[in-house]
């Protein structure tokens, strides 16, 4: 499924949610479309591609959706996951509170700084040595991985190894995902740059505009 689709998802399901909380039973196309500033037929092609449908007349119960979005994005249950590096980067990832709220948990964290090592903290930060057991035994599939640029590759490959199927990549080395381990690059440089070009894209627009009229 395309990273664009599973977004959209998402956004989806908060508006969904509010709207339940406000008491609505059935939504339609237009509802979320208009929410989001997407095309209402973008909608339904959405949720086409994940075999959701609705009635012509009767919209999407809204309870239903929900859950049914939350299958498909896995939050029908607590999501466990790890960190792998805990510097200032890992650190803050592993205390940000907004996991919780979307039902994923921070189980652990892993570091080969002995002076990081703490198995008693509230997010146990633990040996890298104790790695693949960890995963085993708690059955995690997702880590987001936030080592030394010279680390990553060595780093991800022990990550398959030890089976894990979904990488959030924080490092500067951008990885391909394989069949079987996701891999999500993600470049905060990048996104930056990308706001400046909106800011500078927006304000050159605007100035042309100014010109010709």
């Amino acid at each position: 499924m395309e990273h664009d689709i599973i977004k959209r998802l998402s956004q989806y399901k908060k508006i969904l949610q509010k709207l339940q909380s406000l008491g609505l039973v059935r939504v339609f196309s237009d509802n979320l479309s208009d929410a989001l500033g997407i095309s209402s037929s973008l909608v339904r092609k959405d949720f086409a591609t994940c075999n959701i449908t609705g009635k012509r007349r009767g919209g999407y119960v809204v309870e239903e959706l929900i859950e049914r979005l939350n299958t498909l994005l896995g939050k029908d249950q607590e999501q466990q996951i790890i960190i792998v590096g805990c510097g200032k980067l890992g650190l803050a990832l592993m205390n940000h509170k907004g996991f919780a709220n979307d039902q994923i948990r921070v189980a652990a964290g892993f570091d080969v700084d002995p002076a990081r090592i703490n198995s008693d903290a509230p997010v146990p930060i633990l040996p890298v040595d104790k790695l693949a057991a960890f995963i085993r035994n708690q059955g995690i599939q997702v880590a987001l991985l936030t080592v030394p640029e010279d680390a990553t590759l060595t780093m991800l490959e022990h990550l398959r190894q030890c089976g894990i199927h979904g990488i959030l990549n924080f490092a500067a080395v951008p990885v391909k995902s394989t069949p079987d381990c996701h891999v999500q690059n993600v470049s905060l440089a990048l996104e930056v740059e990308k706001l400046f070009y909106l800011i500078v894209s927006t304000a050159e627009n605007a100035n042309s505009e100014g010109i010709a009229s």
